[in-house]
């Protein structure tokens, strides 16, 4: 039996982390939910999560901040920012500092399932491929050194 994919929201509004929660949960999705950017590190630090929604403007730290973070401590976690402050500086520095998609709030729910399974998809993908290689390299390192016996 596969594992559900997991989403840590971090976002500070408590009305947008119960909707989140209760969209993500209906669909199957394991939800856990961060107030702040240091309660979304601590919780990555002891969990896996495939998926991090991250408002851009967090109480403690600023979401493209906590970007950079979560990418050097937890770099398989797929990032997406969400934010109701859209700007094209913004979403350039987003996708430069680590962001996996960007949505702009008000989010409408099949907007938001649609970027996760599609994110959750290519991570899949890229996933398979390095097995695939991995794979690759092992079979030609063994026929390498079998022929080396001979």
């Amino acid at each position: 039996m596969s594992r559900r994919p997991s989403i840590l929201i971090i976002d500070d509004d408590e009305n947008i982390a119960k909707t989140f929660t209760a969209v993500l949960e209906k669909q199957g999705y394991s939800v856990d939910t961060a107030k702040d950017g240091g309660e979304a590190v601590r919780k990555s630090n002891t969990e896996r999560y495939d998926v991090a929604l991250v408002d851009i403007r967090l109480p403690d730290i600023d979401g493209i901040q906590l970007l950079t973070k979560m990418r050097k401590t937890v770099p398989k976690t797929l990032r997406i920012i969400i934010t109701g402050y859209p700007s094209v500086q913004n979403a350039i520095e987003a996708i430069n500092k680590g962001a996996d998609g960007y949505i702009v709030k008000p989010i409408d729910p099949e907007d938001l399932l649609a970027k996760i399974k599609e994110q959750l998809e290519k991570q899949g993908e890229e996933e398979r491929y390095t097995e695939d290689k991995v794979k690759e390299y092992i079979e030609t390192r063994i026929r390498s050194l079998d022929s080396e016996e001979k």
